[in-house]
């Protein structure tokens, strides 16, 4: 018994050791410190689909006229940072992907960017009100971090180029026993998912499509292998303490 217990404590500390390979981000020999790598990425710019929240925002020397067209006067919407509030205060896109603004009638926002909806919004606007400004935002932008994060949970983003790896320090990083190497990301394309694997230690990591994050992404952080063999030990290890526990208690009551 006593040479079993040995050798499960020094299975157990071979097992809880961890290389820098394994935790290291975007792992590249030929990076050095005096001259930067650089990288072309790939940033695809987000159309907008159904069920996106807009805050539309108009501005002019004439407030009342403005203010048909705002939800929330821009006088009183400063300190409206939560989520739920800018919701309330956001024009929905609907199923057919129309927004309807009050006098200006519905518009095709499906499939345009922010500024091309803004743009739209303006030429139609500048019918009815003259020097008006239109400030259009996403405020729908939020994704989903799960699995061996320090912080799992759903983040509202304030940053159309938001990152990868922007959006895993939302979540206060991976763990130790996270999978560097295996992350999931699944990203909705109109009706459709689509799920990638994604390599946190490829340098390449940042040329990717998949680099830049997407409203409603949702990131999953799946565990080592070793990871859960690490743990299972500790368990096995604990039931033998408990069962030595027990015989020694045996042997000093005989």
């Amino acid at each position: 018994m006593r040479n079993l217990l040995y050798f499960l404590s020094l299975l157990l500390l071979v097992s809880s050791c961890m290389t820098k390979k394994e935790l290291v981000y975007m792992q590249n020999p030929n990076y050095k410190e005096t001259t930067p790598t650089t990288h072309t990425t790939s940033f695809a710019v987000y159309k907008l689909q159904p069920n996106d929240v807009l805050s539309i925002k108009v501005l002019s020397v004439d407030p009342d006229m403005a203010d048909m067209f705002n939800i929330v006067s821009p006088t009183n919407a400063f300190g409206m940072s939560d989520p739920g509030s800018m919701y309330l205060s956001g024009y929905t896109i609907d199923n057919e992907g129309f927004v309807n603004l009050p006098t200006v009638g519905k518009l095709k926002m499906e499939g345009l960017t922010t500024s091309q909806s803004q743009d739209l919004i303006q030429r139609n606007l500048n019918r009815y009100i003259t020097d008006a400004t239109v400030v259009v935002k996403l405020i729908s932008f939020k994704i989903s971090i799960l699995g061996d994060v320090k912080a799992p949970g759903r983040y509202h983003i304030y940053n159309d180029r938001a990152n990868l790896l922007e959006g895993l320090s939302m979540a206060g990083d991976l763990t130790q026993g996270a999978n560097r190497q295996n992350v999931k990301l699944i990203r909705q394309k109109g009706e459709q998912s689509e799920v990638v694997l994604l390599d946190l230690t490829d340098p390449n990591l940042v040329q990717s499509q998949y680099y830049y994050l997407m409203p409603n992404d949702v990131i999953y952080v799946e565990p080592r292998k070793t990871q859960l063999k690490r743990e299972n030990l500790v368990v096995v290890g604990v039931m033998l303490s408990i069962v030595s526990t027990g015989v020694l208690l045996l042997n000093y009551l005989k």
